[in-house]
């Protein structure tokens, strides 16, 4: 049986079309927040799987507020052994995923310009960047 995703609150056309050209199953769900769940979204060689699913908490009021930290089911681990910093569970949608605390700049979030694409090339930045350590 094919999974239904959930459309709980629409998202800027741009983000949809953004998310439908990454080929991946997507959906907004309304769970203590709003969150946006992308599956299978590919995770660098060097941690314990090469997928997961990512969750983007959408505050209220985006895209003037900003979308901030990542949060991924399952847990990430480095198969080096070396711990991930600020990370600590937690619960969304029944499940326990990992929020990775990373943060902008202040300021670094531009409305209009920022959005799910500019987001998640951060978030590939910091998993990239945090496998070297």
């Amino acid at each position: 049986m094919e999974k239904i995703y959930r459309r709980d609150f629409l998202l800027p056309e741009e983000d949809i079309q953004f998310l439908n050209k990454l080929g991946l199953p997507w959906e907004t769900i309304s769970n203590a927040g709003l969150w946006l769940i992308i599956y299978d979204y590919p995770i660098p060689v060097g941690y314990n799987v090469n997928k997961a699913e990512i969750a983007l908490n959408i505050p209220s009021g985006y895209d003037a507020a900003q979308i901030d930290m990542a949060y991924f089911h399952p847990h990430l681990l480095k198969l080096s052994g070396r711990l991930i910093s600020a990370t600590v569970p937690h619960p969304i949608d029944g499940k326990s995923f990992q929020r990775w605390s990373r943060h902008r700049q202040p300021n670094e979030w531009v409305p209009g310009i920022d959005n799910v694409s500019t987001h998640l090339s951060l978030v590939d930045n910091w998993l990239e960047a945090d496998i070297k350590r």
